[in-house]
């Protein structure tokens, strides 16, 4: 079954140009002109992946990401920038967006990010070991769900990805680079505070007090660890 995608982009050239090169890799895609839009089709749709503007026209790409982490906890979504600034980068990620890029940006490397994407998506199809208990968590690879205290607990796929590979290396120390790549692959290009981010939406959602953390560690100099 073909991977589809939603493009968010009130921009048509642009949304045509990144369609066109897109189906030439084989990937079902569908267009919105605008947040609005972008919600409706991906309500009706279904889709694998959004790539999402930020600067749309009505409600725009932070809340529309927003919506659609909080209706699609699974979804992928990339976002679309138009500045180099850090600002909107890190509330991209803040909001729940899996990965960012920069405009003006080669397609190959969209196309790149979508293929680091999708095997975020895809890891545990064949995973043999479908449980991973370290009280009071659980994760089911199986259902790709997430659970403490026998509550399940809403991650995206990027933060499944994370919290899987701490609770497979209980105790030991991962550098940024080494969750880098195990997380967005060798090509990923973008900034390592990616990783940084994400781990603080994780610690909110699993720590009892983030700023004091007794499940995700910071190593200073180095990266994390899962205690």
């Amino acid at each position: 079954m073909k991977t589809k995608i939603l493009l968010v982009e009130d921009e048509e050239s642009i949304r045509k140009f990144v369609k066109i090169n897109l189906e030439r890799e084989g990937y079902k895609i569908f267009e919105a002109g605008s947040g609005e839009e972008g919600v409706e089709i991906a309500r009706a749709e279904r889709p694998d992946v959004v790539v999402l503007d930020i600067m749309l026209p009505g409600i725009d790409g932070f809340e529309v990401c927003k919506i659609l982490r909080e209706e699609f906890p699974s979804l992928g979504i990339i976002m679309l920038t138009a500045k180099a600034e850090d600002y909107d980068k890190i509330m991209g990620l803040q909001y729940g967006t899996d990965d960012y890029l920069t405009k003006p940006f080669n397609p190959t490397e969209l196309t790149l990010r979508i293929k680091s994407l999708e095997r975020r998506l895809e890891s545990d199809e064949e995973d043999e070991s479908n449980l991973i208990i370290d009280e009071p968590f659980k994760l089911d690879s199986y259902s790709r769900k997430f659970y403490k205290d026998g509550i399940e607990l809403e991650l995206t796929p990027t933060e499944y990805q994370i919290i899987k590979i701490f609770m497979s290396n209980p105790g030991k120390a991962l550098t940024r680079d080494e969750l880098l790549t195990k997380v967005w692959g060798d090509d990923f290009l973008g900034d390592s505070k990616i990783v940084d981010v994400n781990i603080r939406r994780l610690r909110s959602k699993i720590e009892e007090n983030p700023a004091k953390p007794k499940f995700i560690e910071t190593v200073w100099g180095t990266g994390y660890r899962w205690k």
